[in-house]
Parts: C-alpha cells; sequence; structure tokens
C-alpha cells in the first residue's frame, strides 16, 4: 500500500463525539511508552501525524487521521494512567477507550502494541483478554524490535503467545516492527490493504 495522503481530522473526549464515518478504522493502543506515536508516523510515512512525547501517557482523547481518503488511522489513548492523573479517581481513559472499541460500528481492526524488549507484563495480558471478549478483531504488534538482541525479542514473543495460548483459543495474528528500521512496515500496511479488500 502506498501512502499517499495522512491527515489529522478530529481529536473526540468520548464515543459520541467520534465524527460520523463509514470509512473503516483501524485503532492502535498500547500501554505508556511503548513506541505508538513513532510507529503511526513511520506507518504514515512522515514524521508529524502523531505528536512523540517523552512523557507517556500524553495521548489523551480519540485522535482521527483520514488516510489515502479510503480507511481511518485511530489513535488511541495508552492503557493505564496518564502521569498526570490521580490514581484515585476514576479512570476517564479506561471508559473511553472501551466505549470506543465496543460501540464503533466501523471499527475494523485493533492493534495492540506490545514492547518487544520486555517479557510479558499483565497489563498487556489482561488487555489482550479483555478484548477476545468483544466484538472487534484485533492483532498484536511488537514495538522496539531495534532496542534488544534478536534472541531476547524471539523468546519475549514466544513468552507471550504462550500466555495467551493458554487459554486454548486461537492466537490472534502477530506482527514485529521497528520504528527506527522501519521493519514490519509493508507487513502492517499490507494486513490493512488485505483488510480494505
Amino acid at each position: 500500500m502506498h501512502i499517499r495522503s495522512a491527515n489529522f481530522q478530529i481529536s473526540a473526549p468520548s464515543l459520541a463525539a467520534c465524527p460520523a464515518s463509514k470509512l473503516p478504522e483501524f485503532a492502535f493502543i498500547g500501554r505508556s511508552n511503548v513506541g505508538k506515536s513513532s510507529l503511526l508516523n513511520m506507518l504514515a510515512g512522515g514524521k508529524d501525524l502523531a505528536k512523540v512525547s517523552a512523557t507517556p501517557g500524553h495521548t489523551q482523547l480519540i485522535n482521527f487521521f483520514g488516510v489515502n481518503n479510503t480507511w481511518t488511522l485511530v489513535d488511541l489513548p495508552g492503557y493505564g494512567f496518564a502521569k498526570t492523573v490521580k490514581k484515585s479517581a476514576p479512570d476517564p481513559f479506561q471508559e473511553m477507550i472501551a466505549g470506543y472499541i465496543e460501540g464503533r460500528a466501523n471499527l475494523a481492526c485493533v492493534f495492540v502494541l506490545i514492547d518487544s524488549r520486555h517479557p510479558p507484563q499483565r497489563i498487556d495480558l489482561e488487555f489482550v483478554e479483555w478484548l477476545k471478549k468483544g466484538p472487534a478483531p484485533f492483532v498484536v504488534v511488537f514495538t522496539k524490535s531495534d532496542m534488544a538482541k534478536a534472541n531476547l525479542v524471539k523468546t519475549n514473543i514466544e513468552l507471550f503467545e504462550g500466555k495467551l495460548a493458554e487459554s486454548r483459543e486461537e492466537l490472534p495474528r502477530v506482527f514485529t516492527t521497528s520504528s527506527k528500521t522501519r521493519s514490519g512496515r509493508a507487513e502492517l500496511l499490507g494486513f490493512i490493504e488485505e483488510a480494505l479488500a
């Protein structure tokens, strides 16, 4: 797939505020510091689509980007608390995420981003288990594969898949990416192209 255009459309604080659209939407989500903004910019072929921040939890709204006038890339807030939110307060981000994923009729797929440098994290496994029970298709995307030795990345991915396999359900499709080397870009865009077809 060749990306001819990728433009910011709108930010929404809730499902009700999301724009009316019939175009297929592909949503990207991960915990803080997983490299989501860098991955989105790599996919779009530029550096300015999503703002890259040194502060985890920067994305606090549902951000919509129109791509090639044929599909929409959706940047979701990370699951877990932003640093500026008190943990004693209700988590509005979780409600926002759940509302969008469970209620958006034209959501074609959720891309769950996992940091390949680390062994399986409980928060990631719990989120994937929650997705399994919902209506939206999803895939798993391991990020930052250039920042650890290949054997460690391979081991961490196998451990994660092993944890998912314990439920004896079909495993989701898995991709491995690096925003720095741009590895995995063609595979992700190819997957989106197949879904659009």
